[in-house]
């Protein structure tokens, strides 16, 4: 199998050309054999149709955060879609790009783990305490104003403990590219509250 960096030449774009350089002095630096398709070269236009269409992400930047078109550099595997610049500093962050790169295979045991810690801090562990605080007795339970707030706040270090907990097991792991796009939807969701 060859890996393919998608790159362009003549990007006027320096988010982009910082990004592709990064991507080839990782790979570089680690010694991973890829080659480098540049999609502005002429006669390359099949090459720049392919990445655009089996890109599934748009590899969007700051000055253009939802670009027509996925921008460079996006990678492959032969003709399998691999990610793009953002998916790829992640799995190099957590030390899983040679799975990323679908070079090596996945631990099917880590990302067992990640899974369950995550289907608990994203509902069944909820539910559970949910029917725990059901059976409590009425005047156990806090009313209205500050006990509110405690519960909250409460609640709240309970999540970012469990996030930590995942974060953790996944950094930990040689794992899949679906335990990274666990992570990352774990820390948008911790965003998000």
């Amino acid at each position: 199998m060859v890996l393919k960096v998608y790159v362009s030449g003549m990007s006027g774009n320096k988010e982009v050309k910082k990004r592709q350089q990064r991507v080839l002095m990782i790979l570089d630096s680690k010694n991973i054999k890829y080659d480098t398709v540049d999609i502005t070269e002429p006669g390359k236009e099949s090459e720049k149709e392919l990445m655009q269409n089996k890109s599934t992400s748009s590899g969007g930047t700051v000055s253009d955060p939802e670009p027509r078109h996925p921008l460079p550099p996006q990678l492959f595997n032969d003709e399998e879609y691999c990610g793009d610049y953002d998916a790829f500093d992640m799995a190099n962050e957590i030390d899983t790009l040679e799975v990323f790169l679908k070079l090596a295979p996945a631990d099917t045991t880590a990302v067992s783990t990640a899974q369950i810690e995550l289907k608990q801090e994203n509902g069944e562990a909820k539910k559970e305490e949910a029917e725990a605080e059901e059976k409590k007795p009425e005047e156990e339970k806090p009313e209205g104003g500050e006990g509110d707030a405690k519960d909250e706040a409460a609640e709240k270090a309970e999540q970012q403990k469990k996030l930590t907990t995942t974060t953790t097991a996944v950094k930990t792991s040689n794992s899949s590219d679906s335990q990274s796009d666990l992570f990352l939807d774990g820390e948008r969701a911790a965003a998000a509250q």
